[in-house]
């Protein structure tokens, strides 16, 4: 079986939880249409996400079908509450704000929303044997759980682990991919911040977390990979750009191809 793409999540707001979905449209800019739409700023206009706040860990979001309206629990709430994304939003910037302790403004943009690299703002890629084999490494960790840690839009299928190094070159040019009628490049293994060294859901630490991927991961870099791509091996999945792909969609079960003609 060729890889394919076994999986699709996108993440609505920014640093909270994922929505699967069988299909996500390209937006001009080559981010997935209803990715990290939106996002949660503090006064001084930075984007509050897990890495600089672990309060986030403890918001648990779930989302209407047509992404207009999200139910919002916490580890201290008995019943969720539910605001729509559309403005006027102050009811649920009031309650945003009373949780964090601080005024809370959520941000749209539609057309490119808020990624973590702007020069590499498409999809991420990883493989789920990937995933699974990260999860072995722990012990007490499952899949579903690395997944929320990890946080990729693409998952891909039909392959062994870390079989997504090879969608990036080992020089600085983009390396060129297809999934179904889209064309992405390939730009770099994503660098890792502190939010997978944390319980997804509680934001505790994991002890050891990154001593114990650092040193699975030096053992395990496939041959297929370019280490010079690699200053420091706490990588995961790879970046991506899509390029003049405006509406194109992608579909669990597309086929992926390297370098196509």
């Amino acid at each position: 079986m060729p890889p394919y793409l076994a999986r699709i999540d996108i993440f609505p707001i920014k640093s909270l939880d994922g929505l699967s979905v069988h299909q996500a449209k390209v937006l001009a800019s080559g981010a997935l249409q209803g990715d990290r739409t939106y996002a949660l700023l503090n006064t001084g206009g930075t984007v509050i996400h897990g890495k600089s706040n672990p309060a986030v860990h403890r918001l648990r979001t779930q989302f209407s079908p047509d992404q207009s309206h999200v139910i919002w629990t916490t580890d201290y709430l008995s019943t969720p509450v539910s605001f729509a994304l559309q403005p006027p939003r102050q009811a649920l910037e009031d309650w945003l704000s009373d949780y964090f302790s601080e005024p809370v403004r959520l941000a749209e943009n539609q057309e490119r929303g808020f990624p973590d690299d702007t020069l590499a703002s498409g999809p991420t890629v990883i493989s789920t044997a990937t995933l699974e084999t990260v999860a072995s490494w722990y012990g007490n960790l499952t899949l579903e759980e690395v997944r929320r840690r990890f946080r990729t839009n693409l998952e891909i299928g039909g392959v062994p682990p870390f079989w997504e190094d090879q969608l990036f070159s080992p020089g600085a040019e983009p390396l060129r991919f297809t999934i179904g009628a889209v064309a992405l490049e390939g730009i770099n293994p994503c660098q890792r911040c502190v939010v997978p060294t944390r319980d997804s859901l509680t934001g505790q630490p994991t002890p050891g977390f990154q001593t114990t991927f650092v040193n699975h991961r030096s053992a395990s870099l496939p041959g297929w990979t370019h280490p010079s791509r690699f200053n420091h091996v706490y990588r995961l999945g790879v970046n991506t750009t899509i390029k003049e792909q405006a509406n194109q969609v992608l579909t669990v079960g597309d086929t992926l191809q390297i370098n196509p003609l």
